[in-house]
C-alpha cells in the first residue's frame, strides 16, 4: 500500500491537501483539506495501531501478536496516543520513576540518562 506523504520532502512543513479527483468520471474538488492525523502516523504507530485494533485493545493479544512484553506494549501505546495529541508525553522526572520505568523497559538507558541529568539541573 502507498503511504500518502504528510510533510515537505524539502522543508518538512506539514502537507495539505488541495484537490481531489474522482478516477470515474474526472469531477474535481479544490480547496484546503487538512491531513488527518491517523494519516500522518509513522510506520511503527501504524502497525501498533492496527494490531491493537484487531485485538480489540486486549495488551495481551498486542503482546503475542508483536511478540514484545507488556511494559513495551504499554510503551508503544503511549507513544501512539501522543502522536496522535490524545496525551502528552509524559517525562518521569524524579530520580526514583526514572529507574524504575529504566527497569521497567519503558525507556532505553540513553533515555534515563538524559532524563536524570536533566532533573540534576533543577
Amino acid at each position: 500500500m502507498k503511504k500518502l506523504p504528510t510533510r515537505c520532502p524539502s522543508c518538512g512543513t506539514v502537507l495539505e491537501i488541495t484537490e481531489l479527483k474522482c478516477p470515474n468520471c474526472g469531477t474535481t474538488i479544490r480547496g484546503n483539506f487538512p491531513i488527518n492525523k491517523f494519516l500522518s502516523l509513522d510506520d511503527e504507530n501504524f502497525e501498533f495501531l492496527t494490531v491493537f485494533l484487531k485485538s480489540r485493545g486486549s495488551m495481551k493479544e498486542v503482546q503475542e501478536r508483536l511478540g514484545i512484553s507488556y511494559p513495551t506494549a504499554k510503551l508503544r501505546l503511549d507513544k501512539l496516543l501522543v502522536s496522535l495529541g490524545f496525551m502528552e508525553d509524559a517525562k518521569p522526572t524524579d530520580k526514583l520513576q526514572i529507574l524504575e520505568a529504566l527497569e521497567r523497559g519503558e525507556i532505553t538507558p540513553s533515555e534515563a540518562v538524559k532524563l536524570l541529568k536533566d532533573s540534576s539541573k533543577k
